[in-house]
């Protein structure tokens, strides 16, 4: 990857339970990326207001490649698997006290993403649970200078990454 180690910062949202927040550690360590801080959102923004479950804030590109590497294969397909079950958590905890509105909108296992962000330009790569093969696939070779913008969301009919304001602007 990088001459200097990689470190994470991630930021979870409150509905993620310990488990889960353990479990997203051990996966960023795994991929070489050790969080250096792990907080929760503050309790007053609503669940409206945060539209991601996790955001982990890392130099993007260094750790996009080195998930290519064969080393950190296994280490890859847990972190997929953590992407999956973090997307989800109020299917597998209760929901913790939210006004009323927010949780209803949250009933039924309305998933919401995992957040990458690269630390020194702030472009956001957005990880819905639901990504097929490909996607991750493709995410170990994509290259963030293609993109101004962001965020960058899999398009399944195109089969890529891509951001529709860097599209939208170019």
């Amino acid at each position: 990857m990088t001459d200097a180690p990689l470190r994470a910062e991630l930021l979870l949202d409150r509905e993620v339970p310990d488990e889960l927040r353990r479990e997203l550690v051990a996966a960023f360590e795994g991929l070489g990326a050790p969080p250096v801080r792990v907080r929760h959102t503050v309790d007053h923004r609503g669940a409206a207001d945060i539209p991601w479950i996790v955001l982990a804030s890392l130099p993007l590109q260094a750790f996009l490649t080195g998930l290519g590497a064969e080393a950190v294969k296994d280490a890859y397909e847990a972190f997929k698997g953590v992407v999956r079950r973090t997307a989800r958590p109020a299917s597998r905890t209760p929901a913790p006290a939210l006004a009323p509105d927010a949780r209803d909108s949250r009933e039924g296992g309305a998933a919401r993403p995992i957040v990458l962000q690269d630390a020194s330009t702030g472009l956001d790569i957005v990880l819905e649970p639901d990504l097929p093969a490909e996607a991750y696939e493709r995410l170990t070779a994509l290259d963030l200078t293609e993109f101004a913008v962001g965020p960058l969301h899999y398009d399944r009919d195109r089969g890529r990454w891509r951001s529709v304001l860097d599209e939208a602007t170019g």
